[in-house]
């Protein structure tokens, strides 16, 4: 008993931590949904898909929301979305609901709709930016009517198992809460009015429930050693290994073969890491009080563009960043005092969409910082980052004993004294001659 105890404890530890981000621990998808009016059989509800994740935001092809209905409601109509089915409406004569599944599926409407079926913060595609990227991106909005349900805060049954694809796997949703109404204020902000009736489901992201393998790795390079540190090899798993496509193959010149596929299943380039995106952080100058180092980020999925993507990384010297070149730059403190992570992204309309392999798939920046002359040393790997997070998945790093390491004092001396020898041996070959 005492056995069977400890390994559920094991257990219980693992998969409340799985869902937990050290360097965003208070980051979630909160789903709200507020009933603004009631109708004869039901209501006519609001939901909003908020973001507060740092840097975790949501990509192409966009969220996925579900539910399960408490009773036999159904859904009228809606705006700034759609179900994907309609479900099996027979019983209905006359006006035909625009749903009448039990479980229905919600995504967003693309770009372009006609005005009428438009509504605040709605049709991007299901694209939601991250919170620490851009607030007022961050979040999706719709209308739902729904009927067959209650038309008193006491009849109204909330809806249950609410899942949340964005646009994979990863996130798990907690039960709907009912919270205190939502407030509005008028635009000219003389009088506040209040929902009917709200309530809340609160989402986590967990990389473990996400996938199996890490999504990136990341590999480094310095001024002061001639040896690269490649990613570790089968760093994202090497099961797309015979399915890979060589950079120079023929293939690539099909058409259609960029095209995603309904599963999301990659095309990549044959590397040995056979991850779909590499960091790669380069120590490139080293001044009297400042140090330069270069960011690239490279894409090798064929099918795939990142749009809004970010990097996070966590080192400490990053609390004295000084300018950054050609990314834009925030810090992330989750910690208060603690400022050792930041957030680069890319400029809007400059290179904030990663575009898919090939010549064009690589986004890259340099960053220059300012040295603590009291702690910073390039020795022990310091000029190199803790940890690094490509759209919010933590990127495998190599082992530490690989990192460049900076030459020793005695190769140093001897570089010196070769360079040394043929300096004399010249100048005796040139008296000579």
């Amino acid at each position: 008993m005492r056995l069977l105890f400890c390994f559920c404890i094991f257990f219980m530890i693992i998969f409340s931590s799985s869902a937990y981000d050290p360097l965003d621990p208070n980051g979630n998808i909160t789903i709200k949904w507020d009933i603004m009016s009631w109708t004869a059989d039901g209501y006519v509800a609001t939901v909003a898909i908020n973001n507060f994740q740092i840097y975790r935001h949501i990509q192409n092809p966009g969220w996925t929301l579900g539910w399960t209905w408490a009773k036999k409601e159904v859904i009228w109509s809606m705006v700034g979305a759609q179900t994907t089915e309609q479900g099996d409406c027979s019983k209905f004569k006359g006006n035909v609901p625009h749903c009448c599944k039990k479980t229905p599926t919600v995504v967003d409407l693309l770009p372009g709709v006609p005005y009428n079926q438009q509504f605040t913060n709605c049709c991007k595609g299901g694209v939601v930016a991250a919170w620490g990227q851009d607030p007022s991106s961050a979040v999706s909005q719709f209308q739902v009517s729904v009927g067959l349900a209650g038309t008193t805060n006491k009849t109204v049954k909330l809806p249950k198992n609410f899942t949340l694809l964005g646009p994979g796997l990863g996130y798990t949703c907690g039960p709907a809460k009912i919270v205190p109404s939502t407030a509005f204020l008028t635009a000219d902000k003389r009088r506040k009015t209040q929902a009917l009736m709200t309530w809340n489901v609160t989402c986590t992201y967990s990389q473990f429930l996400a996938r199996k393998h890490p999504s990136c790795c990341v590999s480094f390079s310095t001024f002061y050693n001639d040896t690269i540190t490649p990613c570790p090899s089968c760093a994202c798993g090497c099961e797309n290994k015979k399915g890979c496509v060589k950079a120079d193959s023929k293939i690539l010149t099909m058409k259609g073969i960029n095209t995603p596929k309904k599963d999301n299943s990659p095309l990549l380039q044959c590397t040995h890491h056979m991850c779909p995106v590499r960091v790669h952080w380069h120590v490139k100058v080293n001044y009297k009080d400042y140090w330069r180092v270069k960011i690239a980020i490279t894409n090798f999925n064929y099918r795939m563009n990142h749009t809004l993507w970010t990097l996070a990384i966590q080192h400490p010297n990053l609390n004295n960043v000084t300018q950054v070149f050609s990314f834009d730059y925030k810090p992330v403190a989750p910690y208060g005092s603690i400022n050792d992570t930041g957030m680069f992204y890319g400029t809007k309309f400059y290179n904030d969409l990663l575009m898919e392999a090939g010549p064009s798939g690589n986004v890259q920046s340099e960053v220059l910082l300012q040295k603590d002359l009291k702690t910073f040393t390039f020795k022990q790997g310091w000029a190199f980052p803790r940890k690094v997070y490509f759209n919010g998945d933590e990127c495998m790093l190599p082992p530490p004993d690989s990192y460049p390491f900076l030459p020793n004092s005695a190769q140093r001396n001897y570089r010196s004294l070769s360079r040394l020898s043929l300096t004399i041996l010249l100048l005796l070959f040139i008296s000579i001659w």
